[in-house]
């Protein structure tokens, strides 16, 4: 499990570990290898800042020296830009990850001046909290950070920003986590448990999922097929209308929702897409009433604009921006913030999508995604995700896991799919990766 450090939690880690000269060597040396193993011998500066990061940066400067590589050591307040300039490679030594105020034009201008950078702990300028640029920052190939990464190399701009990132121990024990106790993780199976089917289980032991249809029965269709496949033992499509179904094993009703909730056996519903706006915010009301498991987006989202207080006793919300802004008001430069804050407002896990998405709990407890390729970004995926997140739910997974797993197996099945892929192509291709074991150790491939 990867927990993520803001750079306050960092900074204590810091101080438990103790021990800072050692430290500060290690990580030097952590630099130097990193850019040993991906760069030829060539002209290097390292420009270094007042601090700790700035001594990270002298220290890989003369590890890269003793190996034979020209080496100048510059501190930022003496540097020129036609130093910078004329080096094959700049370590940005400057700042790191915990900057508190916007960088400054005499610095922009010397990183703006490097050809290559290679940034310690991260690019100067962004904000490791955020992943917001605090002013100016330079596009680095590659970022070596230490002990765990921050929020701010998987939030957007700052992943952009960073390259590639290289995470090096230096030492620091993973006990001192105890005394942290930090509440953000990187998601990835470490996470979270996929639920196991029982030997003598039948297909209501599977959960039931319930999907309203509406003026655009395509959504709820597409979240019937990705239930389905996500391992919803009974999926049905509730509908208003009759309507053309070349998928035999979904079930089609055209009854009244009060009647429908008569079934205890339906506790899992999908409330939103394809619903309409107003016809949403009537069947979400019913829904909560009625005491069941709901996932909510697109129009059921929209029918709460102004009111988040209208969504406590909703399991998860599947918000973009747009829709989150709605409800919540905007997202601002903090996105981990926002989604927290939405969780506790309307006491529903809030999964704010996009290349970065966060996965909040009310409980505090948050998560960041990091492996949906861009492709991912096409019309109905959405509508995908939340019939796999209601799926996870009818099989019993708490609401924060399986939000966590549905979004990571999203972002699977869409590289699986390839791009040119359209939502259609991943319900199929999230059951392959159920089907497979899922790797402890999985890395990111965007």
């Amino acid at each position: 499990m990867e927990e993520l450090l803001t750079p306050q939690e960092m900074a204590r880690v810091d101080a438990l570990a103790g021990k800072e000269a050692a430290l500060v060597a290690a990580a030097g040396r952590a630099v130097a290898r990193a850019v040993m193993r991906r760069y030829a011998p060539c002209r290097v500066v390292v420009l270094a800042g007042p601090g700790n990061n700035g001594a990270d940066g002298r220290v890989a400067g003369r590890f890269l020296a003793q190996a034979g590589w020209p080496v100048k050591i510059l501190a930022v307040t003496e540097a020129t830009v036609t130093e910078v300039a004329r080096a094959d490679l700049v370590i940005d030594a400057v700042f790191g990850a915990g900057l508190s105020r916007n960088i400054g034009p005499d610095v922009a201008a010397l990183l703006a001046a490097a050809n290559r950078i290679v940034a310690i702990d991260a690019p100067s300028g962004v904000d490791g909290a955020t992943g917001q640029v605090r002013g100016f920052a330079a596009q680095a190939e590659l970022t070596v950070t230490f002990f765990r990464r921050k929020p701010g190399h998987l939030l957007y701009p700052g992943r952009g920003l960073c390259g590639e990132t290289v995470l090096a121990q230096i030492g620091i024990l993973a006990p001192v986590l105890d005394a942290v106790a930090p509440r953000t993780w990187r998601n990835e199976p470490w996470l979270w448990t996929l639920p196991r089917r029982p030997a003598t289980g039948h297909k209501y032991t599977g959960g039931d999922v319930t999907v309203l249809s509406g003026t655009m029965p395509g959504a709820a269709r597409l979240a019937c097929a990705a239930a389905r496949r996500a391992g919803a033992g009974m999926v049905t499509l509730l509908a208003d209308q009759p309507m053309f179904l070349p998928e035999a094993g979904l079930i089609v009703r055209h009854d009244p929702l009060e009647t429908m909730l008569q079934d205890q056996r339906r506790n899992v519903w999908v409330c939103g897409p394809g619903l309409g706006v107003s016809r949403a915010g009537a069947a979400l009301a019913a829904l909560i009433g009625a005491g069941r498991k709901i996932v909510a987006d697109a129009d059921a989202l929209t029918a709460c604009a102004g009111a988040p207080e209208t969504l406590r006793g909703v399991a998860v919300i599947t918000p973009h921006a747009a829709e989150f802004s709605r409800v919540f008001g905007p997202i601002g430069d903090d996105k981990l913030t926002a989604a927290r804050r939405a969780a506790a407002a309307c006491g529903a896990v809030v999964v704010l999508k996009g290349a970065d998405t966060v996965i909040a709990s009310p409980d505090g407890r948050a998560a960041i995604n990091d492996n949906a390729p861009p492709w991912l970004a096409t019309g109905g995926t959405g509508d995908v995700l939340a019939g796999m997140i209601a799926a996870l739910l009818a099989r019993q997974m708490p609401a924060f896991e399986a939000a966590c797993a549905g979004v990571w197996v999203h972002g699977e099945a869409a590289f699986l799919a390839g791009e040119g892929m359209v939502a259609e192509d991943l319900p199929v291709r999230v059951a392959e990766v159920l089907a497979r074991p899922l790797e402890k150790n999985a890395s990111p491939k965007a």
